[in-house]
C-alpha cells in the first residue's frame, strides 16, 4: 500500500470540496426559489455564478498536481444541506423561513471556509504557488459571502422573524 501522506490528504480533501461545490451548485437554486426576500434571492443567485467560477478553480488545481477532477461524496455537505431542505420545508410561507435559510447558507459557508483555509495553508507546506493564489481566491469570495449573508441577516431576515413572534 502507498504511503499516505500531506499530498494524499490535500488530494482526497480537494476532492471532497469538489464534491461539495458541484452540490451547493445544484442546491441554490433551490434556495433561491424558496427564500422570500428579494434580497436573499440574489444572494443566492450571486453565490451560484461565483460557486461555477469556483469550480473551475478546482479544476485548475487538479490540472496543477496532474490529477482528474473527480469528487468523492462529502457526508458533511450532504447532512448541512439536508438541514437547509428540512428548513424549506418546515419554515415554508412563514417568517423566520428567510432567517432559517440565511443559517443554512452560513453553515454552507463556514464549512467551505474550513476546507479551503486546510486546503491553502497544506498548498503553501507543500510549495504550491499557483494552488495557493487559487485557494486564496475562492477562501476570499467564500468569507464575503459569509459577511453578506451576515449582513442580510441582521438588516432583513431576522428582522422580519422576530417581528413575527
Amino acid at each position: 500500500m502507498a504511503e499516505k501522506n500531506l499530498e494524499t490528504l490535500f488530494h482526497e480533501t480537494l476532492k471532497d470540496i469538489y464534491y461539495a461545490e458541484r452540490k451547493i451548485l445544484k442546491a441554490l437554486p433551490k434556495m433561491a426559489r424558496g427564500a422570500q426576500s428579494p434580497e436573499l434571492k440574489a444572494a443566492f443567485e450571486k453565490h451560484r455564478d461565483e460557486t461555477e467560477g469556483q469550480i473551475e478553480r478546482l479544476q485548475q488545481v487538479f490540472e496543477l498536481i496532474g490529477k482528474r477532477p473527480q469528487g468523492k461524496t462529502c457526508a458533511a455537505i450532504e447532512g448541512i444541506l439536508e438541514e437547509g431542505e428540512e428548513i424549506l420545508e418546515e419554515f415554508k410561507g412563514q417568517p423566520a423561513l428567510d432567517a432559517g435559510l440565511t443559517a443554512a447558507a452560513q453553515a454552507v459557508e463556514h464549512y467551505e471556509i474550513a476546507r479551503y483555509g486546510t486546503l491553502k495553508r497544506w498548498a503553501q507546506v507543500l510549495g504550491m504557488k499557483d494552488a495557493v493564489k487559487l485557494l486564496d481566491a475562492t477562501l476570499k469570495e467564500e468569507s464575503m459571502t459569509d459577511d453578506a449573508l451576515t449582513k442580510l441577516a441582521d438588516q432583513v431576515a431576522n428582522q422580519k422573524a422576530l417581528k413575527a413572534a
